[in-house]
């Protein structure tokens, strides 16, 4: 039995909606001006560096690349103990040896800034 609301791939075709000349001209303009729009937006940006100390900007960039390996390390942190606590759950010790690893790879990842700190004095 054949459903009328089920097609075959044969019975479908594609067929382009039919677009004027002036509609296809209008179109491309108004792509065109969106286009042009977003490259203006996105490279027009106003920098004040001329007052700034060249040390302080290295500085908080590199308070900024620490705060985002921070919260990678925090990330990896919590999903070691998930992992832990299913382990336990399933009594899976391969599962828990994996967990405990990401736990300690999370705390060292998440210390990092205060370790190479330490290392360096």
């Amino acid at each position: 039995m054949k459903d009328s609301n089920i097609r075959n791939k044969k019975d479908s075709k594609t067929a382009k909606l039919p677009m004027t000349g002036s509609v296809k001209r209008g179109y491309m303009i108004f792509c065109a001006v969106v286009m042009v729009m977003t490259v203006l937006c996105m490279t027009s940006m106003t920098a004040y560096a001329a007052g700034s100390d060249p040390l302080t900007v290295v500085n908080n960039l590199s308070d900024f690349m620490f705060g985002l390996i921070r919260a990678v390390g925090l990330i990896l942190l919590g999903f070691g103990i998930v992992q832990v606590g299913l382990s336990l759950k399933s009594h899976d010790p391969s599962q828990r040896a994996n967990g405990f690893l990401t736990v300690a790879g999370g705390i060292i990842i998440t210390f990092a800034k205060e370790i190479l700190t330490l290392i360096t004095g």
